[in-house]
């Protein structure tokens, strides 16, 4: 006896036509079944690309393409080459789990007018031990660190928790798969900005022109970073969070100083 979809399942089928794009995979009808792979390989020839049985892409998704550990899932680096097969909704679910844990059922609660987000505030509020330095963060700061951390270079996801003064992403960015609350990486890299947020301040004097190149610089650092560095690694004073936070701090400066010019 087939097993009824339930109702975030169902409506992902129904919804699903010739194919949809899932993040970074490609979902396609197949006969009685679904295809899946990589949406770089959607031109791809079949045979070009290994066969992976569902039950293995969890481990697929574990890597890079330089066999670095991903501790994000929604990070836009997924291994490319692969295919896989699902025999039915079941097996399909199944599937995205391992590629994207919770992203289907997120997907469908996402649809509803709340999805029962939980914002920056209420999340950091009930933190406790080291992670309670995160409340301190006002919101100008938590918005930056944000801004830096969620990124689409960094995060595939849509964010839909926000703080104030901060808007949650538009539908059309980054992907169908919807961020409900922060996440075990994110909680980290706001712990790191806190503890940065508490050291002694320096007195640099620089040009606009200065500060043009430093953001130049540290755009160029951040889009550049060597792929093996631990993306999660925040005491490393050139991971490209870090890099981007930095560089969300300095462009603030920047758009304070135009506006003060009457730029």
């Amino acid at each position: 006896m087939t097993r009824p979809a339930h109702p975030a399942l169902a409506a992902f089928v129904a919804q699903l036509g010739d194919e949809f794009l899932f993040a970074q995979v490609l979902v396609r009808r197949s006969g009685g079944g679904f295809e899946l792979c990589h949406t770089d390989d959607a031109a791809a020839a079949a045979e070009a690309l290994r066969l992976v049985a569902v039950e293995a892409l969890r481990e697929l998704a574990l890597t890079t393409e330089t066999g670095a550990f991903r501790p994000l899932k929604s990070a836009p680096t997924l291994r490319r080459g692969w295919r896989a097969k699902a025999m039915d909704a079941h097996s399909l679910e199944a599937a995205l789990n391992h590629l994207y844990p919770g992203g289907l059922a997120d997907w469908f609660a996402a649809l509803g007018e709340n999805p029962g987000a939980t914002h920056y505030r209420e999340f950091t509020g009930r933190q406790t031990g080291m992670y309670r330095i995160t409340a301190m963060l006002n919101d100008a700061q938590a918005a930056s660190v944000i801004r830096a951390c969620c990124d689409a270079r960094f995060c595939l996801k849509r964010r839909l928790w926000t703080v104030a003064g901060l808007e949650p992403d538009a539908a059309s960015t980054p992907s169908v798969v919807p961020c409900l609350e922060p996440c075990a990486v994110f909680l980290e890299f706001a712990r790191k900005a806190a503890r940065l947020e508490q050291e002694d301040r320096l007195a640099v004097s620089i040009g606009a022109g200065e500060l043009e190149t430093l953001l130049e610089a540290l755009a160029a650092g951040a889009a550049a970073a060597d792929a093996n560095r631990r993306e999660a690694d925040f005491g490393d004073a050139a991971n490209p969070r870090r890099m981007q936070l930095l560089w969300e701090k300095l462009r603030g400066l920047h758009v304070e100083k135009e506006k003060a010019e009457g730029h």
